[in-house]
Order: structure tokens, then sequence, then C-alpha cells
């Protein structure tokens, strides 16, 4: 099963410290040996739009917006449950919260659809 995790957060006064920054990296080398780790990246929140459709029209805005900058990361994982997918996303946390005091933030772990969820056409 594939999970997108989208990570969401609020930056202290201060940079990451580079002990984060190691450690990301560790965790994430950790994740790609072990197969779990698909794909991983930051998100610019200064590049958004948003699209919505409403009463048969539909809208682009152009962002930043408020809430997307708050969006800090994603990353895709290829695993067996979602529990394993869920204590990847727990490291990950984690270290932030033992790293970079003042750091606060949540992570949403989603589980994706593939070919495989849907019957094959009649």
């Amino acid at each position: 099963m594939r999970y997108l995790v989208i990570g969401k957060g609020t930056q202290p006064d201060t940079p990451p410290p580079p002990a984060l920054m190691e450690a990301i990296m560790k965790l994430g080398e950790d994740a790609a040996k072990a197969g779990a780790l698909l794909d991983t990246g930051g998100l610019a929140p200064s590049a958004a739009a948003k699209l919505q459709v409403s009463g048969g029209e539909l809208d682009v805005t152009d962002g930043p917006f408020a809430e997307s900058k708050e969006w800090i990361s994603y990353a895709i994982y290829q695993v067996r449950t979602k529990e394993e997918a869920v204590e990847w996303t727990s490291r990950f946390l984690k270290l932030h919260r033992d790293l970079w005091p003042g750091w606060e933030g949540e992570a949403e772990v989603l589980q994706m659809f593939g070919p495989e969820d849907f019957a094959p056409p009649a």
C-alpha cells in the first residue's frame, strides 16, 4: 500500500539546526534502504494555486495562502500497513521535536489508491 504523508509545521525564529537536517537525511536513507520511501520533498508555499469548483464554475486563485505556509514537506511510502507509514512519520516528527526547540507540527497520513484498488473494466 502506498501512503502520502503531508507534513505541516510552524517554524521557530531560528533556522533548522544542522543536526536536524543530518538526522532527516539519515532517516530518509534508512527508509529508502528499507524499501519504504518512494519520494520526499519540501513544499514551497510561494508557488501555490488553489482551484475550486463551486456552482458549476471553476475558479483559480494564485497563492501564497496563509494555510499553505504551514505545509513543509511530503513523503510517499510503500509499506505493508498503515501502522508502518505512521511509524516512519512518527520518527520524522520526533526528530523535529527533539532537535529543533520550539518547533511544533503535525502530519497527515493518507492512503493512496492504485490501479489494484479498482475493478478491471467490464
